[in-house]
């Protein structure tokens, strides 16, 4: 089975894919998706993380896709503009007929790193070691989505296919 993690965001949207072979997660690829362009217009950077996620997906062929829930942020632009990204990523992926699953970021730490509050280099620190990864997965955003494709991983393994499908 291969699944997608999606790390949605703006500026870096982070992907990861696992392949689980005879109950082990290997890592097949990562990467980011990077809109830091100044020049360019919000519509303009979605498209580009609309266009990377569907060629992402049409490459590896995934069973499933996790992602994160969208989250409480203090800054309701960020929270906004976070929940357009986080879209077009989820609509790029549905329109393969690819099964989305949601987790919030406490349980992808719990899963990952063992600690709901543990912090981003700790979790990119065990993405490595529980992948066996030569070095640390970068940008940060690609361990992220790692982690969210191993919490989705887990989830399967423990606890049967009762995730949170949209």
């Amino acid at each position: 089975m291969i699944i997608l993690g999606i790390d949605p965001g703006l500026s870096v949207t982070g992907y990861g894919i696992i392949e689980v072979v005879d109950h082990k997660a290997r890592c097949r690829a990562y990467g980011g998706i990077y809109n830091r362009s100044k020049d360019a217009g919000i519509a303009e950077k979605l498209e580009k993380i609309y266009r990377e996620i569907r060629a992402v997906v049409s490459q590896h062929r995934p069973a499933h896709c996790a992602i994160e829930e969208v989250f409480f942020h203090e800054n309701v632009n960020t929270a906004i503009v976070m929940g357009h990204a986080r879209g077009v990523a989820m609509l790029a992926v549905q329109q393969s007929n690819v099964e989305i699953f949601e987790y919030a970021a406490r349980e992808i730490k719990m899963s990952t790193a063992g600690s709901g509050a543990a912090s981003k280099q700790q979790v990119q620190a065990m993405v490595k070691n529980l992948l066996g990864l030569p070095e640390l997965p970068r940008p940060q955003d690609a361990a992220d989505a790692l982690a969210v494709a191993l919490c989705h991983f887990h989830r399967l393994k423990f606890r049967g296919l009762k995730a949170s499908r949209r």
